[in-house]
């Protein structure tokens, strides 16, 4: 079967996975699943990624993950890399730690980031490891659910505003809304072509970005698109600055967060903006 290919544009966002080789733990212990959050942040920071929920298992990691600038296998060449070489010095082993390449779907965020930060956080539940997603410390959700303080490099704020404006009401409602997904619908029936997760329209936009010379190999740096005019362009072409917003975010060129710092707005705000227009 032919690998799915990679797309990777500026505000893409992905749930990402990556298993141990042979299906072995790459975790031995808490000192490692430390030590691989220490480089989550290092790619964050050195690669502008904003992380949406995350969940360390055994044998494999979950990730959605948001890339502004459309770099999503440099930074994954980077966690999974740097933590093999520090896995490996610190075990005194040698050899691979996970199992080939990791696996990305692409995501329509205003669609399926909820659903998906919700399935993320159970799979400790799922998998009979703990009886409720609060009592597994190894992931997203009780930062994203007020019991932790917030890592600087994990992003909270988006999902939280999807429930209520104001800060403990959103997360209590969050709280809600993770007990309620055991009983919901798998997600994964709704995967189309092995890496999308949204409508048709969704699907049709994500296909446009693949150049028609692209091979049937992993090949990003095949993958192009227009230039987008600059966000400047969309406001002064547009007195109503939401409409601006919507306008440049529908280029698919521009990030949530690399619009919302143009027009001194937090990306949370930029959300809200685009989802209001797209009802109207």
């Amino acid at each position: 079967m032919t690998r799915p290919l990679r797309i990777e544009f500026a505000g893409a966002l992905y749930h990402v996975t990556s298993r141990g080789n042979a299906q072995e733990d790459i975790y031995r212990d808490d000192k490692d699943r430390t030590m691989f959050l220490e480089i989550l942040k290092e790619v964050c920071e050195r690669f502008n990624w904003v992380i949406h929920a995350y969940c360390l298992m055994s044998n494999h990691y979950h990730l959605l993950v948001e890339t502004p600038d459309g770099n999503l296998s440099k930074g994954m060449r980077h966690l999974n890399g740097v933590y093999t070489q520090r896995f490996n010095r610190t075990h005194n082993r040698v050899g691979h730690v996970f199992q080939g390449r990791y696996k990305a779907i692409l995501v329509q965020k205003d669609s399926y980031l909820l659903e998906l930060a919700r399935y993320i956080v159970l799979n400790p539940v799922r998998a009979n490891k703990v009886l409720t997603a609060q009592d597994w410390p190894w992931s997203s959700y009780r930062s994203t659910a007020g019991f932790t303080s917030v890592e600087n490099w994990l992003t909270v704020d988006w999902i939280l505003s999807s429930f209520s404006d104001q800060k403990i009401n959103a997360a209590k409602v969050y709280r809600e809304f993770v007990s309620e997904g055991m009983n919901q619908p798998k997600i994964w029936d709704e995967l189309k072509n092995q890496i999308y997760l949204g409508d048709e329209s969704f699907i049709k936009n994500m296909q446009s970005k693949i150049s028609s010379k692209t091979s049937l190999e992993e090949s990003p740096s095949a993958q192009t698109r227009k230039v987008a005019k600059p966000i400047t362009y969309f406001e002064s072409q547009y007195i109503d600055r939401d409409v601006a917003i919507c306008k440049a975010y529908e280029t698919g060129a521009f990030s949530m967060k690399a619009i919302g710092n143009h027009f001194g707005l937090h990306y949370s705000r930029v959300s809200r903006i685009v989802k209001a227009k797209g009802k109207t």
